[in-house]
């Protein structure tokens, strides 16, 4: 599994789960059929910047940093407003079209964001393809990104 992937699960897994050790990073991708080592998940770790923060139950848990959330918004919000045309949505995706070139990055950028209805992307030269887990979701991701646009 190529790392980019992994780390992907290891997004999904911080928004689904309360993870304060590195082993539990472990046994949850092996539930999934991902076998890794604990030094490969420390070096994502650090790779992704992941901090621990405070949980309710007064434990530490890991965490994407904040910062690179906000830094993203910032980089989405530039590429847009330079490359947007137009989105449509059909059932759970939600199509972006943007100038050529751009779409990769739009893609990227949105992954970056984590927003936890997206389910998955697809990046062409002029446009994203971005699949959801549902219409109603799709809907709210096109107004999103719109807003984004026209602010």
């Amino acid at each position: 599994m190529k790392k980019q992937e992994r780390q992907r699960y290891v997004r999904e897994l911080l928004k689904n789960n309360n993870i304060d050790k590195q082993e539990d990073f472990v046994s949850l991708l092996k539930k999934q059929g991902i076998t890794v080592t604990q030094a490969t998940i420390s070096r994502d770790i650090k790779e992704m910047q992941l901090i621990k923060v405070p949980s309710s139950d007064g434990s530490y848990s890991y965490n994407l940093p904040v910062q690179k959330k906000l830094n993203t918004e910032k980089k989405l919000t530039k590429t847009l407003r330079d490359a947007f045309v137009s989105t449509d949505v059909q059932n759970e995706m939600c199509l972006v079209k943007v100038t050529p070139g751009s779409g990769p990055a739009i893609v990227s950028l949105i992954e970056q964001m984590n927003y936890s209805f997206v389910f998955g992307t697809l990046g062409g030269d002029g446009s994203a393809l971005i699949i959801c887990h549902s219409n109603k979701d799709a809907l709210k991701l096109s107004k999103i990104l719109n807003e984004i646009v026209t602010e």
